[in-house]
């Protein structure tokens, strides 16, 4: 990998970045308020899920749980139900999990330390991170996929597309040019990766650190970067990934009326009209996963297995 660029004009690239971000910033909920809670939702909620998606989904989360304490005293099976539609239904669960951790360690508010925020459940170093910028106002920098591809591109000459420097790279020089404002500039940031500066088709003309960019004589002419599928590679069923499997089940189970559980076969036609005793053991092993993970529960009655949201 090429050299890194020199840093020393990094006050003209925070001014840039500054002055685009001003004219050019999305508006977002979360950007409104300094609500830790609230920011948390959403960062958990962002993790995978497009924005559009979450700027849909947040205001209804939020009004079925409004505090840190009312999601600490739900169920997962409330939870998981108020999740419809964000798929990754974990994240929903260690959500839930998270949430009661705070309110018996932190009496119900979230930590204001890095060290302590990075011992709850779920939270890793871009959201304890983003906490600790966005709700409690620390100048401390941040790294997530779109901040790394941009410090990447600017800071190195990538090879093509879609190669960008390793995390510890991207975060230690995130901290090396972090100006003052560390507010502004980590959101600038994410909404240049986001919307100029993008994986496959980055607008190096509308750019305003072009300039400054080591990587943008490359990037202007090089080809749409393939889009990277898991197929193949992830475990399959019918063509299906199991991902996808997994999402079905959950779907179905939500429609199941609370507290309530169906069986197993039951459970395989909601996902395949054609389900047939054969595909028990499948469908089986896609359940304990979903158990393992928190999201369902199983119990046998006589002979049967049956299958809810979990409690």
């Amino acid at each position: 990998m090429a050299r890194r660029r020199s840093v020393r004009n990094s006050i003209l690239l925070h001014r840039r970045v500054r002055d685009w971000y001003e004219k050019h910033r999305r508006e977002l909920q979360w950007r409104t308020t300094t609500d830790p809670y609230e920011i948390l939702v959403s960062e958990v909620m962002l993790q995978q899920t497009q924005v559009s998606r979450v700027k849909a989904k947040l205001p209804l989360f939020l009004k079925s749980f409004p505090t840190l304490r009312a999601l600490a005293r739900a169920s997962n099976s409330d939870v998981l139900r108020a999740w419809t539609g964000m798929g990754y239904n974990n994240r929903a669960v260690r959500l839930r999990e998270l949430a009661r951790t705070v309110l018996e360690l932190h009496g119900g508010a979230l930590p204001r330390q890095s060290k302590a925020l990075l011992g709850l459940p779920g939270i890793g170093p871009y959201t304890a991170h983003a906490l600790l910028c966005f709700a409690f106002g620390k100048r401390v920098p941040l790294v997530d996929v779109n901040i790394r591809r941009v410090l990447s591109r600017v800071f190195w000459k990538m090879d093509d597309l879609s190669s960008s420097v390793a995390d510890a790279a991207a975060w230690e020089l995130a901290a090396e040019i972090l100006p003052r404002d560390a507010y502004v500039w980590n959101q600038a940031l994410m909404d240049l990766g986001a919307t100029v500066c993008t994986a496959r088709r980055p607008l190096c003309a509308s750019c305003p650190i072009r300039s400054q960019c080591a990587s943008a004589a490359l990037l202007e002419h090089a080809r749409p970067a393939r889009r990277i599928t898991r197929a193949g590679t992830e475990p399959s069923y019918q063509g299906v990934p199991q991902r996808i499997w997994r999402g079905r089940a959950v779907e179905a189970l939500r429609k199941v009326r609370a507290a309530s559980s169906i069986p197993l076969g039951e459970l395989g036609r909601r996902l395949k009209p054609d389900f047939h005793e054969g595909e028990a053991g499948w469908l089986l092993s896609v359940i304990e996963g979903l158990a393992k993970d928190g999201i369902v529960e199983t119990r046998s009655a006589g002979s049967a297995t049956r299958v809810r949201l979990a409690s």
